[in-house]
């Protein structure tokens, strides 16, 4: 069947792997499409994301970094679900996003795992196996056990729902569904086929039921919900319909089933359907995956795994089609609601979209199928085309058998509405009443309201019914049901019973001029300009507002600002808008809507802003200050407004529109009539100049009334005046008064220290010493000197402003003098008591300075006491030499327990000076500074200096002052006694001159001197610190060799020995043998560091220890000889270990082995056995091994003697030792011998622990190959087998490699290895026998084939193709493809580019080696199937240049794909254009202009003008008027009738008429000319045919340009030229259509006229006929419908025909039938019969 007559249209909507989806993701677990709205895809190559298509913009996908399991797009909305199982864990985290809001709307986590019988939470305790949006709000959830739904809305958790029952145990969810009701659920999985048929997969199916609670298991693969309305019920019935495949007693069964679920009681059910569903042979196994149902058409869709797809109707189950829709394997589809078909996804990725081809659907059942009825079904239920005659002839039927109601039934639910016609109402009209019977019009009516909505020309009728009785109330009802469809004449109608009703009708029906008219009458005009607005209708604006003004100002105010509102602008001039309102004097109402309006301050509106204004400041001024307060306009004219205002009294709009300063001068004085903050506000408007000037004249007019303003201004707008220039003008007018409150405001914000001192000045001078005073304390900017030097001067009576600034800028010494000098001592006395007492030694010193009496300075002194500074008063005094002057008060202090450092100092001065016993000061008393004392101390009394640095620990000044006095022995007992290092290391540091005098006087004096360890030593410690080797030693022995306290101390010996170890050797054997307490072990170690090994020797001795004695010899002084005999002396294992571990060192293995076995030294095995190898000496290495095995059980020992045998070749001593109890580690030891080539040892510990791999290896190595395959065969590991098969192919033992090869070959990663192995060795026939033996094998894979097939292609070239066509499905193809085009089997290669679906490079290698690949037919269905369009145009070339005679063949099959003007490009720049002339033929239907002008041409040139003519009238997409030139001189005469033909059809009219004439073929020109309608033509055609004397010519062209020809000009020509004879017959006609015009002109008249005079009389009879209706009508009333029939309903008027009343007059018949434009049939030869006339 042709595609496009296919009832079900397929199409690829979208391509996954196009958008960049990896072909690895396109599986059933990674990509969901919930609906047609959207796909998921989840990604985890490259990274883990997610990616969603939005299918009505698919080529954008947006694509999110997310990981997860699953994930599913809401079907409507951008919500995505995600589940993902949390790390570590068995539970499933799931997640609701919403995409847009980028917000997360919910979250679940299943919890973990437990036992079924904790509670009943235990049936959640699964992971999600399978989930589902089963609604937009709705989520499925299934687990191993049960299913659950998790709402979206609110914060509920799944809610379980029911379990799984038993059939859908181990078996995979592929889909889970639910009804529109939410009351039915379906389950479906599929599971592996039975054992007689494991290939055939078997489906399941529960059913569940949320009202009854019960579950029912069933057999199926797929299954869907539907909803149906049946006849007769008044709700929908909930249909499933399910497909299932099964196998019983080794038959298949295929069967579709639709039940009705939950039938509505004493209503009529469903009953059940089923269908067969045919597989044909080759899809024995495949099986359903999917059911859609379109709720558009009642179809239902099945669609199985392999692409195909059965469709079946809902209502009967019929079979309506069956087809394959795709090649690849389908595993997801969707419905597409919107279209009544669904989407399906397969492997490749491709999106397919199954819709019904509504255009062949009807015409395919009723026809192929022969099932009119179903034909009928399916046009009612989709309203589809294709059954127009079936239903017509339907109607007409039941019509005829008078079967009203059911032929009313028909009309309604008739496809496309073909029944819904005036002709159907008027049919209906026609039947008459019968008694006692509902009308059939009112039945028809009846189940239209029942089926949905009435059209325009019904509801109309029915109205007109409902009106003429005068029941409006089920018109309100109809029109609120959405029943009828409304009209304008409808809206008529019902204005003549209800306003209101018909302003809704006009409204719905978009009638704008009746619905503006109906405001306009309500006095509802704002509606107007809302309802103008959302229809695009424009009113006379003007007159309605005119209209509304008159009754409503306010009203006409809003309804003028609504249309300034308007887009697009006001559609009436604000100016004539405000002038209509002032015309009435409507100020405010004006005033209002400019203000309004004017809101938006543009440039073009400064007219009316000026305007609003004027008419404000002349009738009401206060309003028009309101408006410039708020600042609303600023394109005004501003000079007019400031003259306006200032007559109006408003100065201060005046003086803010004003712009020259004269104004503003002559305005700003009325300062009594303008508010001071207005004015000040103002000055902030003008420049600095203009400001200073208007300041200037007010002060100049009053300056005490206006200082206060011009001083706001100063403060306000200092920045912008400048303070300089405001000072300036303060003191211009000598107004310190103005400058002190200007200053004082400026002054918290400026740091301007001239600005600081004026204001103390301004401040003194008005008075103001609290001010001053304050200033004076709080201000850091003011000039210090300046301001002193000011109120020095200024001698103002109190001193405390003067007090301020000396204080704290540091002028105390000129206060104190000041004010002595001035005699204000008690401001002295207050400033050093309550101001600053710690000022007060300034202040003494001055006084001192000034020669004040010492009893005023000592009481002053007294009466600061404890506040006064004692160092600083000191400091001034002993400046002075009047110390004793505080003797009074230091004692004082004292007395009162100060222990104040400085008080102590000075007394401590004081008593140094009077010389009263110093010492004891200087011992006992604890607070004084030594440091300060001291340094006092140096110049008077060194000793009493060195007396209070010791006090006080002043290391550096103690050591200093005794230098410099060379008081060293006090220095060394003072360094002795402070045991500091950092005090030893100053005093002994090189750079010390006196260094040496302090040794001698610590080492004669201060050292025997003292009794403290610690100080020894410390002192010691410094010695050793300072690198003083030979100082120490010398103090040293004086300490420890004389009889002293320290002479037997340890540590002492210890630092003797060792210092004379460092620094004088030669004393160190002394030392040993002359002491006896100190550390042997570690001062043996020193003398060994220090290399003097002989007295570490003796050390080692003397203490007995004998092994670090030995070490000594052995390793220091290298001397193994007397290492053995100190050995053989003190008999000592440890020694002998030490002298054997040299001895090996040595290389004296054997010596060594010995003095190791005297030792009985067992630890130094593994050194033992590398010496031995090293050296070759296994025979010693036996005997020391076999001591080693009777004391320790290592491994390693074991195995060395194995090897040690090995080497000396003693393999029965190895056989026994196997036997024997051992813990050797012999697979090591057999790898060993094997690596060291000891084969035969190898052999005899592999054969023991059964390592067949290894033992194989070994006897390949001693060329026994038969047992190596043996042991080969006990491995069977592939690398054992690959070793003895190499080894068998390298000795040519090919029977036996055969045998290793066919059991390397079944592993896929080893074949290539083995066949590299063969191929380099040159054994091609070896390896291709090996790889046909083992096509056979059980294990055989895809390798083996193909690498058999590479094989062919090197050697074997003439099995290639049969091996190819046996085995295509299970051969590597790229891999073959490429071995192919290496050895050139174009052939072959070609063949398998088909297989592998690689069509591109198929045709590719059939037109660069057509010699062996090409084949026309194999080429034709190649190039069809190519996704390369080039390829195509490749093709073509191909073909012209090897097969031209096949080309059209080609060409056809590429009809459809290729673009025909490059074909036609090609084929004419290859100048065989006439070669593909067939070609051209059957495309020229797609009027493409490249292959009409080629055929053109083609049939120019073939002189076939009948052809020519065709094409040109059937496809005008060409050159015309280039075709017409190159034609019009052609030499055949029918030619240049085409070029004439060309010309009239392109509108070139004188071209045609000339050519035409110039061919004398007059007949053409005549009917070109009547075509032109240009009367010139016509008529210069007659003036020729005159004057070629062709008066038969002449009299045709009058009849065929009758509607041309001027009467008058056809008659003066005729008489002119004496051919009146043969106009007579056009004279004729033109009389009889006047008479006719005339006829007919005075039937209108007369018919309007009677139309008039009756008018009224029928008025009168339709309402006495209405009055006599409704009495009938109460009588006959039988139910709703039949109130609504008079008792005789008019017969509809016939067409063509006008009864009274009507409007239509008489309409004259039609013109008479005439040739060409209007005229009579012309006969033969052009000339009329003239008998007729």
């Amino acid at each position: 069947m042709a595609a496009a007559n296919a009832p079900i249209t397929m199409k690829e909507a979208l391509t996954l792997t196009s958008i960049g989806i990896n072909p690895q993701f396109i599986t059933f677990t990674n990509v969901t499409m919930e609906s047609d709205k959207y796909i998921c895809v989840r990604e985890t190559a490259p990274q883990n994301s997610v990616v969603i298509i939005d299918m009505s913009m698919p080529m954008q996908p947006l694509r999110r970094p997310i990981t997860a399991d699953s994930a599913l797009m809401n079907p409507n909305t951008r919500i995505l679900a995600l589940k993902a199982q949390l790390p570590g864990t068995t539970q499933d985290h799931l997640q609701i996003f919403n995409i847009e809001a980028k917000a997360k709307i919910k979250s679940h986590q299943m919890p973990e795992q437990a036992s079924p019988c904790t509670s009943e939470i235990h049936l959640m305790l699964q992971i999600v196996v399978f989930w589902k949006w089963i609604t937009p709000k709705m989520l499925g959830l299934v687990t191993q056990s049960s299913v659950y739904h998790w709402s979206i809305e609110g914060d509920s958790e799944p809610v379980k729902m029911f379990d799984r029952t038993a059939n859908l145990s181990n078996n995979q969810i592929i889909n889970y569904k639910c009804d529109p009701s939410e009351k039915w659920l379906v389950l479906i999985g599929i599971a592996p086929g039975s054992p007689e048929r494991p290939q055939l997969v078997k489906g399941n199916m529960q059913l569940f039921s949320v009202d009854q609670q019960r579950s029912q298991a069933l057999e199926a693969h797929a299954a869907s919900f539907a909803s149906f309305r049946i006849p007769g019920n008044d709700k929908d019935s909930i249909l499933i319909s399910f497909a299932s495949k099964s196998l019983n007693a080794g038959q298949i069964t295929s069967k579709l089933h639709v039940i009705e679920l939950g039938a509505q009681p004493g209503k009529p059910s469903f009953s059940k359907k089923q269908a067969d569903l045919f597989f044909p042979p080759d899809f024995a196994d495949d099986f359903p995956v999917a059911m859609q149902i379109s709720h558009k058409y009642s179809l239902i869709y099945v669609i199985t795994k392999l692409g195909l797809l059965f469709v079946y109707d809902l209502e009967t189950a019929t079979a309506v089609y069956r087809n394959r829709i795709s090649p690849d394997p389908i595993f997801l589809t969707s419905e597409a609601s919107s279209v009544g078909g669904f989407y399906a996804v397969n492997r490749r990725g491709q999106v397919l979209l199954a819709t019904v081809n509504e255009a062949t659907i009807i015409p395919f059942v009723s026809g192929q199928l022969n099932n009119l009825e179903l034909a009928v079904n399916l046009a009612k239920r989709g309203n589809l085309p294709g059954a127009e005659n079936l239903v017509v002839q339907r109607f007409q039927e039941l019509f005829a058998q008078t079967k009203y109601k059911e032929a009313a039934e028909l009309a309604a639910e008739s496809p496309q509405g073909i029944l819904r016609t005036p002709d159907t109402v008027a049919k209906f009209q026609s039947v008459p009443v019968q008694a006692g019977q509902t009308p059939p019009l009112l039945q028809y009516f009846g189940t239209l309201l029942t089926k949905g909505k009435l059209n325009a020309f019904e509801s109309l009728e029915l109205s007109r019914l409902v009106v003429n009785q005068n029941k409006k109330n089920l018109l309100e009802n109809w029109l609120a049901e959405d029943k009828l469809e409304c009209s304008e004449e409808l809206g008529d109608l019902v204005k003549t019973v209800d306003n209101d009703l018909a302003l809704k009708i006009y409204i719905k029906a978009r009638a704008t001029p009746k619905v503006v008219a109906a405001f306009a009458e309500r006095r509802e005009f704002d509606k107007i300009l809302i309802y103008s607005k959302q229809v695009g209708y424009t009113p006379d604006y003007l007159f309605l507002l005119q209209t509304i003004l008159r009754a409503d100002p306010q009203g006409a105010v809003n309804f003028a600002l609504m249309m300034s509102q308007m887009e697009g602008g006001c559609p009436v001039d604000y100016n004539t808008i405000t002038d209509l309102f002032l015309q009435r004097n409507l100020i405010r109402e004006a005033t209002a809507f400019l203000l309004d309006v004017l809101k938006p301050n543009l440039p073009e509106h400064a007219h009316l802003q000026t305007k609003v204004l004027e008419i404000n400041l002349v009738t009401f001024p206060n309003v028009a200050d309101a408006i410039l307060a708020n600042g609303m306009f600023s394109h005004y004219d501003r000079p007019r407004v400031a003259q306006l205002c200032e007559k109006a009294g408003l100065y201060v709009r005046a003086l803010q529109h004003y712009s020259e300063l004269p104004d503003i001068k002559r305005v700003i004085v009325n300062t009594h009539a303008i508010e001071p903050q207005a004015l000040v506000e103002f000055f902030g408007t003008l420049s600095k100049e203009w400001a200073l000037e208007c300041m200037k004249d007010l002060l100049l007019v009053n300056l005490r009334a206006n200082l206060q303003i011009i001083v706001q201004v100063a403060k306000e707008y200092c920045e912008q005046l400048g303070v300089e220039a405001c000072i300036k003008l303060f003191e211009q007018f000598k107004s310190y008064e103005g400058l002190y409150f200007f200053l004082g405001s400026y002054l918290s914000s400026s740091e301007d220290p001239d600005i600081h001192f004026k204001y103390i000045e301004a401040a003194a001078k008005t008075g103001q010493i609290k001010e001053v005073e304050r200033v004076t304390r709080e201000s850091n900017f003011y000039d210090p000197e300046k301001t002193k030097n000011f109120l020095m001067e200024a001698k103002l009576p109190d001193a405390r402003p003067l007090i301020n600034v000396c204080d704290r800028f540091g002028f105390v010494p000129d206060l104190t003098h000041y004010l002595y000098s001035s005699n204000m001592l008690r401001y002295i006395e207050g400033y050093v008591q309550k101001v600053n007492p710690g000022n007060a030694p300034l202040v003494v010193g001055q006084l001192l300075d000034d020669e004040c009496p010492e009893d005023f300075i000592k009481g002053l002194i007294l009466s600061v006491r404890s506040l006064l500074p004692v160092e600083p008063l000191v400091e001034e005094c002993e400046k002075r030499n009047r110390l004793r002057l505080l003797t009074q008060f230091l004692e004082h202090l004292v007395s009162e327990g100060s222990q104040d450092v400085h008080v102590h100092n000075a007394l401590g001065k004081i008593i140094i000076d009077s010389n009263n016993n110093p010492e004891h000061f200087l011992t006992t008393n604890p607070y004084y500074d030594s440091r300060v004392v001291g340094k006092y101390c140096e110049k008077r009394d060194p000793t009493l200096a060195v007396v209070a640095y010791r006090r006080g620990q002043c290391d550096d000044e103690l050591i200093n002052v005794t230098n410099k006095n060379s008081l060293f022995k006090l220095q060394a007992r003072y360094v002795v006694e402070r045991m500091d290092g950092d005090l030893w290391a100053k005093v002994l540091d090189p750079e010390n001159e006196f260094r040496r005098l302090l040794i001698d006087q610590v080492v004669s004096t201060a050292l025997p001197e003292s009794k403290s360890p610690e100080q020894v030593s410390a002192a010691v410690k410094a010695f050793m610190t300072a690198d003083l080797p030979h100082e120490l030693i010398e103090l040293l022995e004086k300490i420890v060799l004389q009889n002293s306290a320290f002479s037997g101390n340890f540590n002492l010996q210890n630092l003797l020995i060792l210092t004379a170890i460092k620094a004088d050797p030669s004393r160190v054997m002394d030392y040993i043998n002359r002491l006896d307490n100190f550390d042997g072990p570690a001062v043996g170690e020193v003398a060994v560091e220090a290399q003097l090994y002989e007295e570490a020797f003796a050390i080692f001795k003397k203490f007995n220890l004998n092994v670090q004695a030995a070490n000594v010899l052995l390793d220091n002084i290298r001397d193994i000889n007397r290492a053995v005999e100190f050995a053989f002396r003190v008999e000592e294992d440890a020694v002998w270990s030490q002298v054997a571990k040299a001895q090996l060192r040595e290389g004296l293995v054997s010596d060594a082995i010995e003095s190791f076995i005297r030792a009985d030294d067992t630890t130094q095995f593994l050194e033992v056995i590398k010496a031995a190898e090293d050296g070759d000496v296994y025979h010693d290495l036996v005997k020391y091994l076999l001591m080693v095995r009777q004391k320790t059980k290592e491994p390693k020992v074991d195995s060395e003697l194995i090897y040690a045998y090995a080497k000396i070749d003693r393999l029965g001593e190895i056989e026994e030792f196997i036997l024997m109890p051992n813990v050797a580690n012999l697979p090591n030891v057999g790898d060993r011998l094997y690596d060291e080539a000891l084969y035969e040892a190898a052999k005899i510990i592999y054969a023991f622990i059964s390592n067949w791999a290894k033992l194989a290896v070994t006897l390949v190595k001693l060329k026994q190959f038969q047992g190596a395959v043996d042991a080969a065969r006990k491995a069977n590991s592939a690398k054992t087998w690959k070793e003895v098969c190499f080894a068998c192919v390298d000795a040519e033992e090919f029977r036996l490699a055969q045998i290793c090869g066919l059991n390397i070959i079944v592993q896929v990663d080893d074949l290539e290895e083995v066949s590299e192995y063969y191929q380099n060795r040159g054994c091609f026939n070896e390896l291709i026998s090996l790889m046909e033996s083992g096509l056979g094998l059980e294990r055989a894979h895809m390798g083996i084939f193909t690498e058999l097939g590479v094989l062919y292609a090197r050697y074997r070239h003439e099995k290639l193709m049969e091996h190819i066509k046996l085995f295509s499905t299970r051969l590597n193809i790229p891999k073959l493809i490429r071995a192919c085009d290496e050895q050139q089997h174009w052939q072959e290669l070609t063949y398998l580019y088909i297989q592998y679906d690689e069509f591109d490079n198929a045709a590719t290698t059939v037109m660069n080696h057509s010699p062996e690949a090409w084949d026309h037919m194999q080429f034709k269905d190649i190039i069809v199937k190519v996704a390369n369009v080039e390829l195509y145009y490749k093709a073509v070339h191909f073909y012209l240049q090897e097969h031209p005679d096949l080309i059209n063949d080609v060409l056809n099959v590429l009809a459809l794909r290729v673009d025909h003007t490059r074909v036609v490009d090609i084929m004419r720049k290859a100048g065989h254009l006439r070669l593909v002339k067939p070609y051209m033929v059957a495309v020229q239907s797609n009027n493409v202009s490249a292959v009409n002008e080629a055929l053109n041409e083609i049939y120019v040139e073939e002189e076939d003008y009948d052809r020519l003519r065709e094409s040109i009238d059937l496809h005008d997409n060409f050159d015309q008027i280039g075709l017409a030139q190159k034609i019009e001189k052609h030499e055949l005469l029918e030619m240049r009738r085409v070029a004439a033909y060309i010309y009239k059809k392109a509108g070139r009219w004188k071209q045609s008429i000339a050519l035409s004439k110039k061919d004398k073929i007059y007949k053409d020109a005549m009917e070109t000319a009547s075509q032109s309608g240009d009367r010139e033509l016509a008529e210069e055609l007659l003036v020729y045919f005159i004057e070629q004397g062709k008066k038969e010519c002449f009299a045709s062209c009058l009849f065929v340009c009758y509607d041309l020809i001027r009467p008058d000009v056809a008659l003066e020509l005729a008489w002119m030229n004496n051919m009146i004879d043969f106009a007579f017959p056009y004279l004729l006609q033109v009389e009889v259509g006047r008479a006719d015009w005339g006829m007919r002109l005075f039937i209108r008249e007369y018919s309007g006229k009677v139309d008039e005079l009756i008018k009224d009389k029928i008025e009168a009879v339709n309402e006495s006929k209405a009055k006599e209706n409704e009495e009938k009508d109460l009588m006959k009333q039988q139910n709703m419908y039949a109130q609504l029939l008079p008792l005789a309903l008019p017969a509809p008027p016939m067409p063509g025909m006008g009864g009274p009343g009507m409007g239509g007059g008489y309409a004259p018949p039609p013109p008479p039938p005439m040739g060409g434009m209007g005229m009579p049939p012309m006969p033969p030869y052009g000339m009329p019969p003239m008998g007729s006339y």
